[in-house]
């Protein structure tokens, strides 16, 4: 009948993290005992009578345990020991030193240089066995700890070509939300019309934009499409179809008239269209603000329909600054809701800022959000600075005022301007 020893250690031999043990002694005798014990209970056993052999051994072929004399003529087991920690390993190997001292500060020095465990000589076979069964825990602990961090560095290598590919995909897709504004700036003659689209991430989900209606006409639009990412991307995509400028017969806001022209519908009935079409056809948790006008340039008159968008701010040429509109539902909540149209009529000098929320609900480093009324303060200050570079000079005073360049939302805005003592009379 075999022994709790046998079948304890016939275990660590047979399948468990301790198969391989090294002997060192200088002592031939010595290295007899405990190699005998240690094939004994099933293990495979190299010997070595000094350090430096012992050394040449780990090189060839490393062990799982080393058990070594701490004295030694050449190399010291000490010595051998701090040796055996530089060597480079897949696994951790359990080091032992055999020793006769019992001294505290002896016990700290092997410490120090590496060693795990003490035996006293002579070696009992009892403690031995306890030791190595010790031993054997560590290094199990180890190794199903080394496994996990394989596991979990091949996860994270393999979810890191997934971020490469997919950061990728949405480096394109960016280029291609960012073509969907590809005028950011058009001289109308009495007026000028500048876009700026600035997606918080990759790609967002607003969208501005200018279509002509007529010589004297153009239509102008914000969009912010609830949620961020490429869904709200994909929506903003669909809607740029919904009022292209390249191919007015897709566009909602124009209907052909018998004659084969292009007139515009009014801006309310175009948002109650588009709110029915995104009830009924497409199916979608997003909903979107809208804010949408139709701009007279011979005479200055703005007709516009308002959906949650934010009220746009109207500049005067003399620096003051209102916020006009009627507020109304945003597109894609409720059947049936209803728009009501607003205008403005706008002077040589003036201009119309229609922004996406990004901009007044932009957060201070206090907290405090800009709102209409840190816009305005904006809008003076830039009273000065017009086009492309007023709007790039607003971005960088929101960077400022939020303390980071990174925002939390969207940012898009629409600049109408007219140009100054332009109008007949």
């Amino acid at each position: 009948m075999r022994s709790q020893m046998q079948e304890l250690s016939e275990s660590d031999a047979g399948g468990g993290v301790i198969r391989r043990v090294l002997v060192v002694d200088d002592s031939r005798l010595q290295r007899r005992i405990l190699t005998a014990s240690l094939q004994r209970w099933g293990f495979e056993v190299q010997e070595a009578e000094s350090g430096d052999d012992a050394l040449e051994l780990c090189r060839e072929n490393p062990p799982d345990l080393v058990m070594s004399d701490w004295m030694m003529p050449g190399l010291s087991g000490l010595e051998f020991c701090k040796e055996f920690r530089q060597m480079s390993r897949d696994h951790y190997g359990y080091f032992i030193l055999l020793t006769s001292k019992s001294d505290k500060d002896e016990v700290a020095l092997g410490l120090d240089a590496g060693a795990d465990d003490f035996l006293t000589k002579p070696v009992n076979a009892a403690e031995l066995r306890a030791r190595i069964s010790a031993g054997a825990r560590i290094l199990r602990m180890e190794r199903e700890l080394t496994e996990k961090n394989r596991l979990i560095k091949t996860t994270l290598d393999e979810l890191q070509t997934l971020y490469d590919l997919l950061d990728s995909d949405l480096i394109e897709a960016k280029k291609l939300q960012q073509s969907l504004v590809s005028e950011r700036y058009r001289d109308f003659g009495p007026a000028e019309v500048s876009l700026m689209l600035h997606s918080a991430g990759h790609v967002g989900g607003d969208l501005v934009g200018m279509f002509p209606i007529s010589d004297q006409r153009i239509g102008l639009y914000g969009i912010d499409v609830s949620g961020h990412g490429i869904s709200s991307a994909l929506m903003t995509a669909r809607l740029a179809g919904y009022l292209s400028s390249s191919v007015p017969e897709q566009n909602l806001a124009l209907r052909k008239t018998s004659d084969g022209r292009f007139v515009a519908r009014p801006p309310s009935e175009v948002i109650a269209n588009l709110n029915r079409l995104i009830m009924s056809e497409m199916e979608t948790e997003h909903y979107f603000t809208l804010l949408l006008a139709d701009v007279d340039l011979a005479s200055g008159k703005v007709i516009m329909a308002q959906a949650g968008h934010p009220y746009p701010a109207l500049q005067r040429a003399n620096g003051q600054v209102e916020f006009v509109g009627r507020g109304g539902l945003p597109v894609g909540l409720i059947d049936g809701a209803e728009y009501q149209q607003f205008e403005v009529t706008m002077a040589p000098g003036d201009r119309l800022l229609i922004h996406s929320d990004g901009i007044i609900e932009c957060a201070g480093t206090s907290g405090a959000l800009l709102d209409d009324t840190g816009l305005a303060s904006i809008l003076r200050d830039l009273r000065q600075t017009r086009g492309m570079a007023c709007l790039e000079s607003l971005i960088w005073k929101l960077s400022e005022f939020a303390g980071d360049a990174d925002f939390a939302d969207d940012v898009s805005a629409v600049l109408l301007e007219f140009k100054p003592n332009l109008f007949p009379g």
